[in-house]
C-alpha cells in the first residue's frame, strides 16, 4: 500500500507560513511597543531629573534658569503624553495582531486535525489490507502441504 500522503498538504504549508508571518508581526508590534515603553521611561527620568535641579536652587534666584526648567519640563510632558498616544495605538495594533494569530493557529489546527484523522483511517486500512494479506498466506499455507504427502488442513 502506499505510503500516506495528505492531499491538503499545500493548504497546510500555506497556513503554517501565514501563522508564522502572524506570529513576526506580533513579534514586531511587541518591539515597537517595548521601544516605545522605554523611551517613556527615559523621558519620565528626565523630567523628574529637571524637576529635582528647580528644587535644589539655593542663593539668589536665577529666573533665566528657572524658565528654560520649566519648558524643558513642558516639552518633556509633551513628548510623553506623545510616546504614551503612540504606545495607545500600537497596543490596539498588538491587539489585532494576536486576534490574527490566534485565527490562523485556529485555521491551521483545523487542517491538523484533519491530517490526523486521514492519517488513522489510512492506518486503519492499511491494517486490514495486512490482515486480509495473512489470512491468505495462511490459508495457502494450511490446505496445502509437500506434494508427496496427503492434502491435511492445519
Amino acid at each position: 500500500m502506499p505510503r500516506f500522503q495528505f492531499r491538503l498538504q499545500t493548504l497546510y504549508r500555506l497556513r503554517e507560513a501565514a501563522r508564522d508571518e502572524r506570529r513576526e508581526q506580533l513579534a514586531d508590534a511587541l518591539r515597537v511597543d517595548d521601544a516605545l515603553r522605554s523611551r517613556g521611561e527615559e523621558l519620565e527620568n528626565e523630567r523628574r531629573a529637571a524637576r529635582d535641579l528647580q528644587a535644589l536652587g539655593t542663593g539668589p534666584v536665577d529666573i533665566d534658569r528657572l524658565l528654560e526648567a520649566q519648558r524643558y519640563e513642558a516639552s518633556l510632558l509633551v513628548e510623553i503624553a506623545h510616546v504614551d498616544q503612540q504606545r495607545a495605538r500600537v497596543a490596539e495594533e498588538v491587539e489585532r495582531r494576536r486576534t490574527a494569530l490566534v485565527e490562523a493557529d485556529r485555521e491551521l489546527s483545523v487542517l491538523e486535525k484533519l491530517r490526523e484523522l486521514r492519517r488513522s483511517e489510512h492506518r486503519l486500512v492499511e491494517a486490514v489490507e495486512e490482515g486480509k494479506r495473512l489470512d491468505e498466506a495462511g490459508g495457502r499455507i494450511g490446505t496445502t502441504r509437500d506434494a508427496d504427502g496427503p492434502e491435511v488442513e492445519v
